[in-house]
């Protein structure tokens, strides 16, 4: 199978996945293989609350229209153009995927096939359903593909390499378990948000998009506020305040009640505005329903504190402050060259295929 002919595949997912928004499902004529998947994937969405309480049908499509928008011959073109891909030894790249989020472990999938590679899949228990689903449309399309996918439930067996996500916890089994494996573990890492106190009513209103996507679940997702010392939250009440609809839903409901009584219980001091609670600290990983803060006296000792805490981040928000910021709004919303953890998947691929392990 050409590079041009995985490019052409995952383009055509690309098409596919644009038919499905949660305002309107829009069937188009030239879609391949719609007669056999349109009318189950938007099944499979709906029942995805089903098998994952968080995966409600505005979450899946949220991350569905994340693919469709990255999946074009533009983005992939331009992903791709850095790195010589022909002449490679195929191998076998075994994958540990999280179920955090909807389709979390897609970008690592992408990046295994569309570099010639076999692939591995070991599902998270909370998200079995989609890369599944998905893997048998890429396999319509273009049949080679059916020797490239396997999706494993039991023990990992007969692979040149690993990409494993997970907790820190976990991360230490697979770090001793495939010691003998080239591999990327991945840790748990959050994100923040620097804050002046002049940001707008619309940046901060952006802002709640980075915080609540996927009901906080995401690595992306800004569990932690740095403000200036005399920071009123009074602006960022007001901004987030249409986000409020996050509290009907029973599991973020049950979290926000559960950990707002627990630091009741334990005589800390809150901010509350009904659905969301925030609470000075020093740690970068917030409860669900809970955002940390912390004070700071100048940017140019954040960031040097923030650069020595770099793997411990995923994401830095801020309105320009610091290179490589992301703006408000954006976090969930990565480009095909944002790698996890800053590692980049494809040079770390290269590299495999290019020795005989």
């Amino acid at each position: 199978m050409t590079l041009e002919t995985k490019k052409n595949v995952f383009i055509a997912l690309g098409k596919f996945l644009s038919q499905f928004s949660e305002k309107e499902n829009t069937r188009i004529d030239n879609v391949l293989k719609n007669n056999l998947f349109y009318e189950p994937f938007i099944d499979l969405i709906h029942l995805s609350q089903s098998h994952n309480g968080w995966y409600t049908p505005e979450q899946v499509y949220f991350a569905i229209q994340s693919w469709a928008k990255a999946l074009t011959e533009d983005n992939i073109n331009h992903w791709l153009s850095k790195y010589n891909l022909e002449n490679l030894e195929p191998k076998t790249i075994a994958l540990i995927l999280a179920g955090n989020i909807p389709l979390v472990g897609f970008h690592d999938f992408l990046s295994v096939l569309i570099t010639g590679n076999n692939v591995l899949v070991k599902t998270s228990s909370n998200d079995q359903h989609l890369l599944p689903f998905l893997a048998k449309y890429l396999i319509a399309i273009e049949p080679e593909f059916a020797d490239k996918i396997t999706f494993v439930e039991g023990k990992l067996e007969n692979f040149d390499a690993v990409i494993a996500t997970g907790s820190n916890n976990t991360s230490r089994y697979f770090e001793y378990y495939f010691k003998d494996k080239p591999s990327i573990i991945r840790k748990s890492r959050n994100s923040v948000a620097v804050l002046t106190g002049k940001e707008t009513k619309e940046q901060l209103e952006a802002l709640g998009e980075d915080i609540f996507r996927y009901f906080g679940l995401g690595c992306r997702n800004v569990s932690k506020l740095f403000v200036p010392k005399g920071y009123t939250f009074d602006s960022f009440f007001e901004a987030i305040f249409s986000y409020q609809d996050v509290i009907h839903y029973e599991k973020y409901a049950n979290n926000y009640d559960y950990n707002k009584a627990v630091f009741l219980m334990s005589n800390f001091k809150l901010l509350d505005n009904g659905f969301l609670t925030i609470k000075e600290d020093s740690s970068h990983a917030s409860p669900i329903s809970s955002v940390f803060y912390e004070f700071y006296d100048n940017l140019d000792d954040l960031q040097i504190r923030l650069e020595s805490e770099s793997e411990k981040l995923q994401c830095v928000v801020s309105d320009n402050l610091f290179k490589n910021s992301i703006p408000f709004g954006q976090t969930q919303s990565p480009k095909l060259w944002d790698y996890a953890d800053n590692i980049d998947t494809i040079s770390f691929l290269l590299t495999i295929c290019s020795k005989n392990i």
